[in-house]
């Protein structure tokens, strides 16, 4: 994992990778840059306290400010922060340029189709829209070019895992006796999970969303194109946080002054994301009338076994961090926390957005819990989770991450660390009021995904403050997320406008304290843990797929819905089988 030292390292020997990141951050931080602003347009819309729009184009807003945020922010950072991972744990370029940049042009032609479709709502004489929230299944339809953007942006990501693979083929070839760099064991672990998810929101798009709004085919299964996009938009979470852990496991030890406590834990970690993240989507769906009881309490256990990565990465991250400490010179149970470098923007933003994620972790239990889950459905709860997780442990890692990678493939130095740190600051205590108001307000039933949460002749209670001061602090903490996002991106682009330095950064990354020869070279194998997660998936995915697609009138719907049971999906796996079986064995005799 180390490498030689040297601020410019990465930009003078990896160029066209330095430029295929820079490309992909460009993106991202364009999409950051609107998606916040249509969220600060909704924070004062939804409190009253400024309104300049209709309420019918908030809709239009919402959708943009998921889709740019939650999908082409993340996913295009991610894109970024892979390219540059692999390149430099491998120490070598990708096998083609030109295949690197087809995938970025793919991915950015998709966003470009997405977004005007989007805000095509926002000029009812095109007649365009796409008024489908982040959650894009039926049956709510947008405009085709919304999901012939969406395919093409997926199918942009399968190729940059194909990049990403290649490059680790031709590595594999010259070593074929080493164990993998942990950065690419790192992202091809999360590129197969994000192949394996993302299988049913193609089948979604493709077979169909897109038919049905071309007009090619009347009516589409609500459920199971529910399930199918639940079915990636969970493991879309991990897909998320992937490049997040990734900086926590291998820059933020080095930023703390330390080394990775143990390489074989992250190891682990990752191959516990693959085969755990894909088969637990139905806990979307508690309250789903077409998918069995059976099946949601399966999902529900399963989707516990998920806290066990995420523990040990709070044990291992920490640990890395409390050595940093104690190598500056930290003593003490706690007083060592006083020798980290908190006046470094990219340190501080990374260790608040861990901070702020462990508090996500506790409210995502609630949302998993199959019957507390209820008190809390479709409430404001879920976005005030939502902006812990995504909005903080991601896109605060990102920021933050940012003023270090910036550097590295730029080759300046970062403007000014003193706007870096009060921007990572304001974003925390953005989300402090956010997160903690939208908490409050679900616990008292205030529905989200509405523009007009106000209801006449009834009075929402809460236990301690009142609704006002909860208004208050949504809107207060909206206006310090824009402004932090402004902020950032001023930073960010003075930066790249600088003047190369000599030493903008040292790129240098420090061997783990506990190194791969320390674990069984098993976790190396890709192919076998593939196999398993396939495996997991067939079985918790097979028997409500079937009940979903008998009880709702078969795959493009037309039949009423009708209680679901477990026995149902079970006898049409049966009747589907024994009938293979038979054809099957009528051409062998």
């Amino acid at each position: 994992m180390a490498t030689a030292s040297g601020g410019s390292e990465f930009v003078d020997k990896f160029p066209d990778e330095a430029a295929i990141i820079k490309a992909s951050f460009l993106i991202a931080f364009v999409s950051l840059g609107i998606g916040a602003f249509f969220g600060l347009i909704q924070a004062l819309h939804r409190t009253n306290v400024l309104r300049v729009i209709d309420s019918a184009d908030y809709y239009t807003l919402l959708t943009g400010h998921g889709v740019l945020l939650a999908i082409v922010f993340t996913i295009f950072f991610l894109c970024g922060v892979f390219h540059w991972a692999v390149a430099r744990s491998l120490d070598r370029p990708a096998e083609s340029a030109l295949f690197s940049w087809a995938w970025v042009g793919l991915m950015t032609t998709g966003t470009v189709l997405a977004t005007v479709a989007i805000l095509g709502g926002l000029v009812p004489n095109l007649g365009m829209s796409a008024d489908v929230l982040f959650t894009f299944y039926a049956p709510l339809q947008a405009h085709p070019i919304f999901y012939i953007g969406l395919a093409m942006f997926i199918v942009g990501t399968w190729l940059s895992g194909a990049d990403w693979f290649l490059s680790y083929r031709a590595w594999r070839q010259d070593h074929p006796d080493e164990r993998i760099p942990l950065q690419t064991f790192m992202v091809l672990t999360t590129m197969i999970m994000w192949y394996i998810s993302t299988l049913g929101v193609a089948v979604s798009v493709v077979f169909f969303l897109i038919p049905w709004s071309l007009g090619l085919i009347e009516s589409v299964n609500p459920l199971l194109t529910r399930t199918l996009f639940w079915y990636f938009g969970h493991p879309i979470v991990y897909f998320w946080l992937m490049p997040a852990y990734l900086l926590w496991y291998t820059v933020l030890p080095k930023l703390a002054g330390g080394r990775l406590f143990s390489d074989p834990l992250a190891r682990v970690v990752f191959l516990l994301f693959l085969l755990l993240s894909t088969p637990v989507g139905i806990h979307h769906q508690y309250l789903d009338p077409g998918i069995a009881e059976g099946f949601k309490f399966i999902a529900m256990t399963n989707t516990m076994f998920l806290l066990l990565p995420s523990l040990l990465t709070a044990f291992t991250v920490v640990a890395s961090v409390e050595h940093g400490a104690r190598q500056r010179g930290g003593e003490g149970y706690l007083r060592w926390l006083g020798a980290l470098p908190w006046r470094d923007p990219a340190f501080t933003g990374m260790a608040l957005a861990g901070a702020m994620f462990a508090a996500g972790g506790f409210s995502g239990m609630i949302n998993a819990g199959m019957n507390i889950n209820y008190l809390i459905h479709n409430t404001l709860w879920v976005p005030g989770h939502f902006h812990l997780t995504v909005g903080t442990a991601v896109a605060l890692t990102m920021m933050a991450g940012s003023y270090w990678l910036v550097p590295q493939v730029t080759g300046t130095k970062l403007y000014s660390r003193p706007i870096g740190l009060l921007q990572v600051i304001m974003w925390f205590v953005g989300m402090v009021f956010m997160s903690n108001a939208m908490h409050r307000a679900g616990l008292a039933g205030i529905p989200r995904r509405t523009a007009e949460p106000q209801y006449q002749n009834f009075e929402f209670l809460t236990p301690i403050g009142s609704i006002f001061e909860l208004r208050v602090q949504i809107a207060l903490g909206g206006t310090l997320l824009f402004l932090s996002v402004v902020l950032f991106l001023f930073n960010i682009l003075l930066t790249s406008l600088g003047e190369e330095s000599d030493r903008p950064v040292d790129s240098y990354l420090p061997e783990p304290l506990s190194g791969p020869e320390g674990s069984p070279r098993i976790l190396d194998n890709l192919a076998m843990w593939t196999g398993i997660a396939a495996v997991l998936v067939v079985l918790a995915y097979t028997l409500p797929l079937a009940g979903i697609i008998q009880n709702g009138g078969g795959l493009f719907g037309g039949g009423l819905p009708v209680p679901a049971t477990v026995s149902a999906g079970f006898d049409l796996v049966m009747t589907t089988v024994t009938s293979a079986f038979n054809t099957l064995w009528g051409v062998v005799a």
